[in-house]
């Protein structure tokens, strides 16, 4: 326990050691709600160094957790190796250039795998469903009650609410109805729609044969 203990606290681990700690620091934070995992990525891109994909503070613990791992893996065995003097500094020097390099490359075979729960954009907002077409799928929609299926620009259908003004009673919206979406109540986290025909609109077919 000793050994490791000297080495964690001796050149050049030491460096890595101190790294470790202030992230350890950090991701206690987090797990308190004293901190925000993703912080600190405001204009920072590190795909040109291949550890982009996840955020920042992920790329740089990974780094930091493999280059102490080498430096202290290093540093035991340069100290049972008996090396002492010049030899000793030299071989020290060597590890922290290794361990720097072995911290760039073990971050970023670790960052691949992880960047799959990362996606790179957003998901979708609720102003992204305005001017879509929805399906009403309640018995009907009026002022205080409706509920419709739209389709995100992924592909995955979102359930969500819908009113339609009062006096659009004349074009009632049943189960099955295409809607247009066209206005977000954020008071009342519902979309407003009215009904849609596709033959009206001026993209379709039949719009020019009416």
């Amino acid at each position: 326990m000793r050994e490791f203990f000297d080495a964690a606290t001796g050149f050049p681990a030491f460096a890595f050691t101190s790294a470790l700690v202030v992230v350890l620091v950090f991701w206690l934070l987090v797990m308190v709600g004293g901190a925000e995992a993703d912080g600190f990525d405001a204009d920072v891109d590190l795909h040109p160094a291949g550890l982009g994909g996840v955020p920042v503070t992920v790329a740089v613990s990974l780094a930091v957790l493999a280059g102490w791992f080498s430096a202290l893996t290093g540093s035991v065995l340069i100290g049972r190796a008996g090396l002492t003097g010049l030899a000793h500094a030299a071989a020290d020097v060597v590890l922290l250039l290794v361990s720097l390099l072995f911290a760039w490359q073990g971050a970023r075979g670790l960052v691949r795998p992880l960047a799959k729960l990362f996606p790179d954009e957003p998901g979708p907002s609720r102003q992204d469903f305005i001017g879509s077409v929805c399906t009403i799928r309640t018995g009907r929609v009026d002022a205080g009650f409706g509920q419709a299926e739209v389709a995100a620009r992924d592909g995955a259908v979102a359930v969500v609410q819908v009113r339609q003004e009062p006096r659009a009673r004349e074009s009632a919206l049943t189960a099955g109805s295409s809607a247009l979406l066209y206005a977000y109540d954020d008071a009342g986290e519902f979309f407003w729609v009215a009904p849609y025909a596709a033959s009206l609109d001026p993209g379709h077919p039949r719009a020019d044969h009416g």
